[in-house]
């Protein structure tokens, strides 16, 4: 969609957060992990896939008494469903995962979410007070309890993406207010034991005046990064290893006929993938020669658009890392999949999903077959930092859905994180399993389904 004269892709809302236990969520009947366990194998062969994806989801306005009702009948029109809903029982072959410190840093990272449509949230025009932004697109802040009810429901990871572009000053600095608020917010998470990432995320547009993966905006795209990874690293260079840098989301030309997807020998598309490799081998290089723990910290890189496709490019490259850290994996590929994409994110497309039909799975094991071979084989991990399945009120294809989709990622030796919006009602892309302004989960069968094939 356009905003203030910008295409701007994917536009989430944003999810608050709900309390509820592990416990009570293992504690759903049909959870299908008793028969997971299989005999481990070599890659399989997959025929190649296109991965495209265009969200068109609007800001939100403030959340009026309107929407709470709107809420609270979407949670009760979602009783009938949920009592039906049963986790399917799945049998998935579990490929050899390299012995390695860096695959076990991932094991542990469980299962995510990404707190979506929070700190990402922007305004290029008409903005008062940057601090305003948090609550742009949907009116309510993020709270200590929210990250505790994600950490509470099984979710190990949690990705805050966060858009740098209205905070900082004609140099690149960062305001304070800004810097400190995000700081809060990975203290929270880091007292809870969890897993964090941190990236540059809606910074991407020409109007940003951020970064642009081409050769017209290189010079202003390597000061962005340089500047902002800067700062960010001296500010967490302290910070364990538990905290994971991001360099971009999704780098891509926005506004370009070839934004969403990656012809075959395009040569714009091949110029943008160059830029990208030497704005993640900046990136890399930025938090590396800052010290302290940064020396060593776990680092993702996304390819073009960070879709499979854009990781599997030839023309793609892991950033090269420090002498001692070589073949250790301490750079991961950061990829986004929502994948099938027209039960997945379309939200004209289809609403069938089963995990017992290839039909359903088979783009799920290609584009995963796939970056196990180039990746997971040869030691580098990978991360899928975005996935889910839009609410077409068919919650029973969606617990199938994310109880394949991590069931399938785990058996590979990867993780995956719920792109979680708050967004329950319309016709929007509602991703949301945590309503936050309520404080409850709406829908425990999901988080059951997915809770189920973490481990």
């Amino acid at each position: 969609m356009k905003k203030s004269g910008i295409q701007i892709a994917r536009i989430k809302k944003k999810a608050f957060a709900a309390t509820l236990s592990f416990a009570m969520l293992l504690g759903i009947a049909g959870c299908g992990k008793g028969n997971s366990d299989v005999t481990e194998s070599g890659a399989t062969d997959s025929s190649a896939i296109t991965e495209t994806a265009t969200d068109t989801a609007a800001a939100t306005e403030a959340v009026t008494e309107k929407e709470t009702a709107t809420q609270d009948t979407t949670k009760s029109s979602t009783e009938e469903e949920k009592s039906k809903a049963v986790i399917p029982e799945l049998s998935i072959e579990k490929k050899h995962v390299p012995d390695t410190e860096a695959f076990q840093f991932v094991k542990n990272m469980k299962i995510g979410v990404s707190l979506g449509n929070t700190f990402d949230a922007y305004k290029d025009t008409n903005l008062s007070d940057d601090m305003e932004t948090e609550t742009a697109w949907v009116s309510v802040k993020t709270s200590q309890s929210m990250i505790k009810a994600f950490h509470e429901a099984g979710f190990e990871t949690i990705r805050i993406p966060v858009s740098w572009h209205n905070h900082v000053d004609a140099e690149y600095t960062i305001s304070e207010k800004w810097a400190e608020r995000i700081n809060q917010v990975v203290d929270w998470a880091i007292e809870e034991g969890m897993y964090v990432i941190l990236n540059i995320h809606h910074d991407n547009h020409e109007e940003a005046n951020g970064f642009y993966p081409d050769k017209a905006h290189m010079e202003q795209s390597k000061k962005y990064i340089s500047r902002i990874w800067e700062q960010l690293a001296e500010r967490y260079k302290d910070y364990d290893e538990k905290l994971i840098f991001e360099s971009m989301n999704e780098p891509r030309l926005v506004g370009n006929q070839y934004e969403w997807w990656f012809p075959a020998g395009n040569a714009e598309a091949k110029e943008a993938t160059l830029c990208i490799n030497e704005l993640n081998q900046l990136f890399v290089d930025t938090v590396r020669s800052s010290g302290g723990k940064n020396a060593t910290r776990y680092l993702m890189c996304p390819g073009y658009d960070a879709s499979p496709d854009g990781a599997l490019h030839s023309d793609f490259v892991i950033p090269t890392d420090t002498e001692e850290n070589q073949g250790k994996g301490r750079i991961m590929v950061s990829v986004h999949a929502y994948t099938p994409y027209s039960f997945a994110l379309d939200t004209k497309g289809t609403s069938y999903f089963s995990a017992a039909k290839t039909s359903s799975t088979q783009e799920i094991d290609s584009f995963m077959d796939k970056l196990y071979n180039r990746y997971i084989v040869k030691g580098t991990p990978v991360v899928i930092g975005e996935f889910g399945a839009v609410d077409k009120k068919n919650l029973q294809e969606r617990v199938d859905y994310a109880a394949y989709y991590i069931a399938s990622a785990k058996a590979r030796g990867m993780t995956a994180l719920w792109w979680d919006n708050n967004a329950f009602s319309g016709n929007g892309e509602n991703f949301g399993l945590l309503y936050r302004m309520g404080g409850y989960m709406v829908y425990e069968d999901i988080v059951a389904a997915l809770m189920c094939y973490a481990d």
